[in-house]
């Protein structure tokens, strides 16, 4: 290959390629923004581009959440967790989901898979510690605040 070739990466008559937006990092930068509508559509352009992604979905039920629709967070994590069952922060997002619906069994059921594939970081910690929580609350009957999502 020519040092021509190299360079642009192509023929010297070859049209330049059009550049492919990231949608997943201007979806995150909206959300950060508290632009949660506009951070669904670019959410939905990027699941269009990689459409097994489970960690777009999982970002797409966050914003869902934070907008109010409850039933389009709750299956787009379910969606999540049938991609990687192990998805912690799908089941943490979902065991709370749950519990504002009234489905104690359910929270119950995906607070225990969250603990179990938790992550190990410091900044992890304030998530794990609150799940640990709301667990002994739902064991004990107690229906107190913790079982409300951290800020």
């Amino acid at each position: 290959m020519s040092w021509w070739r190299r360079l642009t990466g192509g023929s010297a008559h070859a049209a330049p390629k059009p550049q492919r937006l990231d949608y997943l990092n201007e979806a995150l930068t909206l959300e950060r923004q508290g632009d949660y509508d506009a951070a669904l559509t670019s959410y939905r352009l990027a699941l269009r581009d990689r459409p097994s992604d489970p960690r777009i979905l999982q970002n797409m039920a966050i914003a869902f959440s934070k907008t109010g629709r409850l039933e389009d967070a709750l299956r787009c994590y379910r969606r999540a967790l049938d991609l990687d069952p192990e998805l912690s922060g799908a089941h943490y997002g979902l065991a709370f989901l749950l519990l504002k619906r009234g489905d104690l069994t359910g929270a119950e059921e995906h607070l225990h898979s969250f603990l179990a594939h938790a992550p190990s970081s410091v900044e992890a910690e304030r998530w794990v510690s609150h799940a640990r929580l709301a667990l002994e609350q739902l064991r004990s009957g107690t229906n107190a605040a913790p079982l409300v999502e951290p800020e």
